[in-house]
């Protein structure tokens, strides 16, 4: 009898189980609305008429777009008293209500209503949805439905109901974007670039928009998101030039990490919830003293701009900051934005390197070495001089270490003897030096500097370019002085490995990493000028005068207005795709993210081809990239405050900027 009773208790657990399952799967697909079915579609998820368990109050939660911040959202969730969510969005489903239903939690129910016209705007259920609201959270999507479906509707002035009743309001991406006094409307179905907002900063792609929403906190504020990860400083400083030429007025920009999320208080204040180091928002001052005319690219001789991070406080709509993350200016010229009064310089002293490669002795002297040469690049940019100085003085230092292949350190060939190659530009000028086949030259930066400065050429080779040498005095030395042991060493190996495969007749195949070997150094200085250099001595056992990128201007260095790129890796691939110069070609005509073009030809464009290495990038508004795909790269930043950053292998952590 007890088994029986088990087996019936068994099986109503079992139904039980089994029918809340259902209800669960039920309430999450998509609810028919009574009226305007066409215009919408709904969902919910959890009791509509449950009783709202806390106290609602007022706040706005401006999420930056990434991932769930979920230290935010339970911010936000509290402020709606853990009751009744309303989500808007007019593109997908119902994936939003579902995270903060099912993952975020705590709330009583979440409704979503996918909006598909403007008529829907007018819907009694969703304008009665959106009056017992406790709280409403706009969705990421496209923002220019957002306008054109909810502006100067019903929907619109519930919005604002809402926030005047004291109930918190938030928003992701475009639900973000949209939140300010005045918007960018992407009215034209793009998605504006910096490049392009800066090139014509009046012009009909920066769509700027007003009259939406009437929130007291975003007053004279245009909201940006994806800040720092889609590079957007740029545009939205464009977006505030236009905007005040509209409002005639001072107005204040915005831009909030996607890693991030700013939670405003009633009362204006407002705090950072940041889920990546570094991650924060960026206040930009405007009232621009330059008045921008139509069909012309931005100037501005200055831009200030103030971090907000997790220990920061913001206080809106005034954008004052204390305890800031950081203070930053910039200036922009001929639509190209330029860090001012932050000297920067990136080096490199080559890709390769891997894991049990070197002794702890070794990986010790490496590190000081790329120290030295940071402290040298740095010392020219604190004292004034130009980002050519500081290049040439940093790579000087890693020519004459002997842990790099270059200068001091460089292989031999196969007739045993060092061969040099180098080049320098100077992004401000586009002017350039290269040399190549040195044999004789101590620093051979110095004289591709002499090429660019003292000649009317670019390119030097062999003995004339040594002739030019010993006449500009440049200092000139035994062949011998370029021997070091490890890598006489290294020469013998490679000829003993190309004699037995000779013997057995099968083909010698290097590995990539036999044609790295390279040094290189970018800089920023206080005028926001860029330059970049790169030194080589070239391969182990190479032949018949080999060239690889090193010296060749546009694939293994690159310096313009805004970008400035130093290769490593195996040269005759970055040649034949013009490594430094896609690099930053795409990011001045596509508007891409120097991390994200950098990255996509280093490690996606050039392992395609069959290559590989790495680089370091820095742009004009002291972004920096340090793309490889090998174990490791030799690498290393110094900011204005004069500290060092170096690492060797892919895990080594080094803090960016």
């Amino acid at each position: 009898m007890k088994h029986v009773v088990g087996k019936r208790q068994f099986r109503a657990r079992w139904l039980r189980a089994l029918l809340g399952a259902c209800l669960s799967l039920l309430l999450a697909l998509p609810v028919a609305a009574a009226s305007g079915a066409s215009g919408y579609r709904h969902y919910l998820l959890g009791d509509a008429d449950a009783p709202t368990p806390g106290q609602v109050r007022p706040g706005l939660l401006l999420m930056g777009g990434g991932d769930r911040n979920f230290d935010a959202m339970h911010w936000f969730m509290e402020k709606a008293g853990n009751g009744h969510i309303v989500v808007l969005r007019a593109s997908q489903g119902g994936e939003i209500g579902e995270e903060f239903f099912n993952e975020v939690g705590g709330i009583k129910s979440v409704e979503t209503f996918v909006f598909k016209d403007r008529e829907a705007a007018t819907d009694p259920k969703i304008l009665a949805a959106l009056k017992r609201a406790d709280g409403i959270f706009l969705a990421g999507g496209d923002q220019s439905r957002y306008v054109r479906y909810w502006r100067g509707t019903p929907v619109g002035a519930a919005l604002d109901a809402h926030v005047k009743a004291g109930k918190p309001l938030g928003g992701t991406s475009a639900g973000l974007a949209m939140l300010g006094e005045y918007l960018y409307g992407a009215m034209d179905g793009g998605s504006q670039t910096s490049p392009r907002a800066l090139a014509d900063p009046l012009g009909d792609g920066n769509t700027i928009e007003t009259d939406f929403l009437h929130i007291a906190q975003l007053k004279g504020i245009v909201t940006d998101t994806h800040f720092s990860e889609r590079a957007r400083l740029g545009r939205l400083v464009a977006f505030l030039a236009k905007a005040e030429h509209m409002a005639g007025k001072p107005l204040l920009g915005l831009g909030v990490d996607e890693d991030a999320a700013v939670a405003v208080a009633g009362d204006g204040s407002a705090r950072i919830y940041a889920t990546a180091p570094g991650a924060g928002a960026t206040v930009v001052r405007g009232g621009f003293a330059q008045k921008q005319t139509e069909d012309a690219a931005m100037n501005l001789d200055r831009v200030d701009t103030v971090v907000a991070g997790a220990d920061s406080l913001l206080r809106l709509p005034e954008g004052r900051v204390e305890r800031p993350l950081a203070q930053r200016s910039y200036a922009v010229r001929d639509g190209v934005l330029v860090a001012l009064d932050t000297p920067m310089l990136v080096i490199h002293g080559g890709a390769g390197v891997e894991p049990g490669d070197l002794t702890a002795d070794e990986e010790a002297e490496v590190k000081r070495a790329l120290e030295a040469a940071l402290r040298a690049g740095h010392a020219k940019l604190q004292a004034g001089a130009s980002s050519l100085d500081a290049v040439t003085a940093a790579i000087t230092v890693l020519e004459d270490a002997p842990q790099f292949n270059a200068g001091r350190g460089a292989v031999f060939t196969h007739d045993g003897r060092n061969e040099l190659d180098t080049s320098i530009m100077d992004g401000a000028s586009g002017k350039a030096g290269a040399a190549a086949g040195l044999h004789r030259v101590r620093n051979p930066i110095t004289l591709a500097r002499a090429i660019m400065d003292k000649s009317n050429h670019v390119m030097m080779v062999g003995d004339g370019a040594e002739l030019f040498a010993k006449e500009q005095g440049i200092a000139l030395v035994d062949p011998s002085y370029f021997r070091t042991e490890k890598r006489w060493q290294a020469l013998q190996k490679a000829l003993q490995e190309e004699q037995d495969a000779q013997a057995s007749n099968t083909p010698l195949v290097l590995p990539g990493k036999a044609y790295f070997g390279t040094v290189g150094a970018l800089a920023l200085d206080a005028r926001g000028h860029l330059a970049a250099g790169t030194s080589t001595g070239g391969m182990t056992n190479k032949r018949y005068g080999r060239v690889g990128d090193s010296p060749i201007i546009g694939a293994g260095t690159w310096a313009d207005a805004r970008c400035a790129v130093s290769g490593t890796g195996w040269g005759e691939f970055y040649i034949r795709t013009a490594a430094a110069h896609e690099i930053c070609a795409r990011v001045r005509l596509d508007g891409q993210p120097l991390a994200r073009a950098a990255d996509g030809v280093i490690n996606r464009d050039i392992p395609k081809a069959g290559g590989d290495g790495g680089a370091i990038a820095l742009g004009a508004d002291g972004s920096v990239a340090f793309p490889f795909n090998t174990g490791g790269m030799y690498r290393g930043w110094i900011g204005a405050d004069g500290v060092p950053h170096v690492a060797i292998y892919r895990e080594d952590p080094l803090p960016l900027p």
